[in-house]
């Protein structure tokens, strides 16, 4: 009854001035009081895992004294009595940029490109790298965004500055408005990083893989720089990046993937990161919980597309429905897999949809719990702060919310939000929250009620037994009217008000007798349809997720199987040559057995009577599977597609269907020292780390000729301008990679005792890579057109005691096959492309065979997603342009590329004791009528012409939900969106555009 007299009270205490700072100069009396307050009659979330009824929480100097549900509260405390209203802790946010200034993005302009920091003063090499920011030192409260976050429950933040690889640190901050100096709780919490290189405009690095290696290489220098003393130059970034390593590590990405590069390079250099991504981890979960890496994941929902029109329909790619489907259960599903991560609400455009779209996580089978937790003691955890803040405890700071009812109820109202000690109201408090069950007992009779609604507007049903009775309800201030008529037909008419959860007074019944009553609160009402769901643990129900998350994929992947393949025509690219109505059987992966009428062995039969058999095609030259190509350093050997493979890219099962078992998928031709292949075979469904042939030798992309020297572009001023500057380039890189490892070689035969006292030589990432060229450790693929060119680096080559490997492209490979024979080099090119630029013009489709017949291990390869599946097709030409042997032509998309990559030993041909790697042809495989009815690898059957099929029928069955489910959707009234998507790029050598990737 004394809840008005609270309620004014509290109005006074919002008024009140907050302590200031003991340094501050004050303008008038200083106010001494307590600021002593005392919450009682609540029900106290503590923590996720504790609440406690009706409860007293108390409060002084901005810290929780006591907490419990028999406190006595000492003289002096302003007392508000919540009347059964729900405490929770102010919720944290671990990944925000709030009252930091705003960062400029980089935008590349017409005129000539940056090639060295534009930062001012002892600052990096690399102006991505700001590590030495503070964001601490920039902060300043903005009141607005204050008042936003505070509105939705937040009472604490971490922020930072989003800007470069390296960020620099953030700061923890409360969301009070006084001063900076009391809002900040904690200067320096956690160094922040990415691979976003931000406002730079330098223009190394410029692809994901550039970023990773930059970060590689700043690790590498951190560790020399910091290991000197006297140091040997003054660079405050790395002096930054030394003294943060000791806070906890906080990386930034954009999806699951990307949470495997950031938790890779983490790995390398003992760092164990806390991962910011997006709502799209489901889709490899076992994968990131292997990481041990706590997430922090955003809500960021997509909202359905607007699909009415079939046509806008058909543009969606089925990964993109799929993903608005599951992507709300992705915190679900990460609490069932036992993955610690903690949510953030920085990444809504709209902050109003921040507890919608909980809620819907909710409805998705995320707990309460783990939502609270993720909101409160997750990320205090995260960052060391839960001595501070994350709960209601004693000590900590008074950072708590009062609300009507359960927080994660959709009716629920945040009334106040208190940060350290001061109440901050978000609306007017009711004095009464009666919705809900409850057991009405009136003159030794037993009721059932129902009250619904809100705001001093409620309904009352109440029933006897299960016989719905006539009722009527009223409420004026704290009073409450209740009548309604029995099943005997008597009256009652019931006055009162709310104790607690509960409802009493006292009453009249129809004879005039008074009677008092008790209603006592049993629950939320279990009619209300709002509610289902709420607990978590259930949800609405979903579409499975798929390996990899793309058209095509299963739920299951293909596994491994023992087979016969019986009385085919099998090529075996070995001196055996083509074996007619012959078998070849698999087991364990492997070949063990070719011949004629072999026995089975319980494996698996397929018949390949009429059908041919080879050895799976292998793609010497190919950008597939890559979310990046060219990074643009003159040399850029530090930086290896492998760490950019997409394993989600449809064209590896596109290619799977024309016979490609395994590929090189290179680095582009922006450079005359590219970046570090990767071999892979096409294991679809497998991530990034299951597609890499294991212990193959390594590879790297050279370049000659246009591109390199960039003859076509005006606003290029690096090095090397002319094809002479490509030579130089080369003849300066080896130079200083033999005197690099001299100094290693040097440094290296030191006793231990010398060691000790000998600065070590700095780890060059870009040398490391050079010395492996030389040391034959590390094998060249040549982008090549012109003659002398090629000529010039076999020269090069000879000069530093190595060999090219492979001259790819080298459509005037004809013109020095005899002398490519001689230095060992191989041949990569293509049957008939010409003229599509002007070095190309000397092409002849006569190429490949004339390198053949000169001896040089020639393959046909593809530099194109589309011909990749037709390279079958691409070798058939030399056997038309150039009367070619069909076993040799075909060697050249088999054994020829096999042994370019140093795989001949476990693939290209069909031979015991290798890998099985197996296309079973519906007829000769040069023949333009032959499809691949089965490509295998490992012995595991990744394209199946009759599975393909059903897995078509699957695609069409599911997307046709999905439209469904879609335009329920926007009949129901959600928001919809129009597919904007572009297409992804189809890379090339060519190909100047480079596909950032976060």
């Amino acid at each position: 009854m004394r809840k008005l007299c609270t309620s004014i009270l509290l109005a006074l205490v919002f008024c009140l001035p907050a302590w200031g700072q003991e340094t501050t100069t004050p303008n008038d009396v200083k106010d001494k009081r307590d600021k002593a307050y005392a919450f009682t009659n609540a029900t106290i979330i503590v923590n996720p895992s504790t609440k406690i009824e009706n409860a007293t929480l108390l409060v002084k100097e901005g810290k929780i004294v006591g907490v419990g549900a028999n406190l006595s509260v000492p003289a002096g405390y302003a007392i508000t009595d919540l009347g059964g209203k729900y405490v929770y802790p102010s919720l944290i946010d671990i990944h925000t940029h709030y009252g930091m200034p705003k960062v400029e993005r980089a935008r590349r302009g017409r005129g000539p490109e940056q090639l060295q920091s534009k930062t001012k003063g002892a600052f990096n090499a690399n102006e991505a790298i700001k590590s030495e920011f503070e964001s601490s030192s920039v902060f300043i409260i903005n009141p607005k965004e204050a008042k936003a976050w505070r509105k939705m429950g937040f009472g604490t933040v971490l922020t930072f500055r989003p800007d470069g690889i390296a960020r620099g640190t953030s700061a923890l901050v409360t969301l009070d408005e006084d001063s900076e100096g009391e809002a900040m709780v904690n200067a320096r919490v956690a160094a922040h990083y990415s691979f976003n290189k931000g406002s730079s405009t330098q223009y190394y690095p410029s692809s994901s893989m550039g970023y990773i290696s930059l970060l590689r290489q700043t690790y590498m220098d951190a560790t020399w720089y910091g290991g000197q003393s006297p140091r040997p130059f003054t660079d405050n970034s790395l002096e930054a990046w030394i003294s943060s390593q000791d806070l906890p590590q906080f990386f930034e990405v954009n999806n699951w993937q990307s949470i495997m590069r950031a938790d890779k390079v983490g790995d390398e250099f003992g760092v164990q990161y806390v991962i910011k991504s997006a709502s799209d981890a489901y889709k490899r979960i076992p994968a990131i919980k292997e990481t041990g890496a706590s997430l922090i994941i955003n809500l960021d929902f997509p909202k359905a597309y607007d699909v009415e029109d079939p046509l806008d329909a058909y543009q969606i790619s089925l990964a993109d429905m799929k993903h608005w489907e599951l992507a709300p259960a992705n915190p679900a599903m990460l609490e069932e897999a036992g993955v610690s991560f903690a949510i953030t609400a920085d990444d809504l455009k709209d902050k109003k949809m921040f507890w919608p779209n909980l809620r819907k996580a909710i409805k998705h089978g995320l707990s309460e719990k783990t939502a609270l937790a993720a909101l409160t003691t997750i990320p205090a955890s995260l960052i060391g702060a839960e001595n501070m803040v994350g709960s209601l405890e004693k000590g900590k700071f008074a950072n708590f919310i009062i609300c009507s009812g359960s927080l994660f109820d959709e009716k629920v109202k945040i009334y106040e939000n208190w940060i350290q000690g001061k109440g901050f109201p978000v609306q007017e408090m009711s004095h009464l929250e009666l919705a809900g069950e409850y057991e009405l007992a009136v003159n030794g009779k037993t009721y059932s009620l129902s009250l619904s609604g809100e705001g001093g507007k409620y309904k009352a049903s109440v029933k006897e037994d299960t016989v719905k009775l006539k009722s009527s309800m009223s409420v004026s201030g704290e009073s409450i009217s209740l009548s309604f008529t029995g099943a005997d037909k008597q009256l009652i008419n019931l006055s009162g008000w709310q104790s607690g959860k509960n409802l009493k007074g006292s009453g009249q019944l129809s004879s005039g007798a008074w009677a008092s009553w008790m209603a006592t609160y049993k629950g939320e009402a279990t009619d209300d349809k709002e509610k289902e769901g709420n607990k978590g643990g259930g949800g609405p129900e979903l579409g499975e997720v798929i390996y990899p998350f793309a058209s095509y994929g299963t739920t299951e992947l293909p596994q491994q199987e023992n087979m016969l393949i019986r009385n085919a025509t099998v090529w075996t690219m070995e001196e055996e040559g083509i074996l007619e109505n012959t078998d070849v059987r698999v087991e364990n992966g492997k070949i063990v057995e070719i011949g004629k009428n072999l026995n089975a062995r319980r494996s698996k039969v397929i018949d390949g009577t009429g059908k041919h058999l080879t050895p799976g095609i292998v793609d010497e030259h190919s950008h597939i599977a890559a979310t990046s190509i060219n990074d643009v350093a003159t040399n850029s050997s530090m930086v290896r597609i492998e760490d950019v493979l997409d394993s989600e890219d449809q064209e590896i099962y596109r290619a799977l269907s024309g016979g490609v078992t395994a590929v090189q998928v290179l680095h582009g031709s922006a450079n005359p020292i590219g970046g570090q292949s990767a071999l892979i075979k096409l294991r679809w469904g497998q991530d990034a780390e299951g597609l890499k042939i294991k212990d193959a030798d390594g590879f790297i992309k050279f370049a000659l000729g246009e591109n390199v020297k960039r003859s076509r572009s005006s606003n290029s001023i690096r090095y090397p301008q002319t094809r002479m500057g490509v030579e130089q380039v080369f003849i300066d890189a080896f130079t200083a990679a033999r005197d690099y490892e001299k100094a290693w070689r040097t440094y290296d035969a030191l006793s231990p005792t010398a060691k000790a006292s000998t600065v070590a030589p700095r780890k060059d990432l870009v040398m490391d890579a050079m010395v492996e060229i030389i040391n034959k450790e590390r094998f060249i693929s040549c982008h090549s057109y012109v003659q002398s060119e090629i000529n010039m680096l076999m020269k090069v080559a000879d000069q530093f005691n190595f060999t090219i490997n492979t001259f790819t492209h080298i459509l005037e490979g004809y013109k020095v096959a005899d002398k490519m024979a001689a230095h060992g080099a191989g041949g990569s090119t293509f049957a008939d492309w010409w003229a599509y630029k002007w070095e190309v013009r000397y092409a002849i489709p006569y190429n490949p065979a004339i390198m053949v017949r000169e001896g040089v291990v020639t393959a046909i390869n593809s530099d194109d997603a589309e011909m990749m599946r037709r390279l079958n097709q691409e070798a058939a030409k030399s056997v038309k342009y150039a009367d070619l042997d069909e076993i040799e032509s075909m060697k050249m998309v088999t054994i020829n590329p096999a042994k370019l990559l140093h795989l001949d030993d476990r693939m290209g041909s069909l031979k015991k004791g290798k890998d099985a790697d197996l296309v079973l042809w519906s007829d000769h495989p040069l023949s333009i009528y032959a499809r691949a009815e089965k490509t295998i690898v490992d012995g595991t059957i990744y394209f199946d012409e009759e599975v393909d099929q059903e897995r078509k029928e699957a695609i069409q069955a599911e997307r046709a939900r999905l439209i469904a489910k879609m335009k329920a959707a926007k009949k129901g009234g959600q928001g919809t969106q129009t597919y904007g998507r572009g297409k992804k790029a189809h890379f090339h050598c060519d190909t100047e555009f480079v596909y950032r990737e976060n």
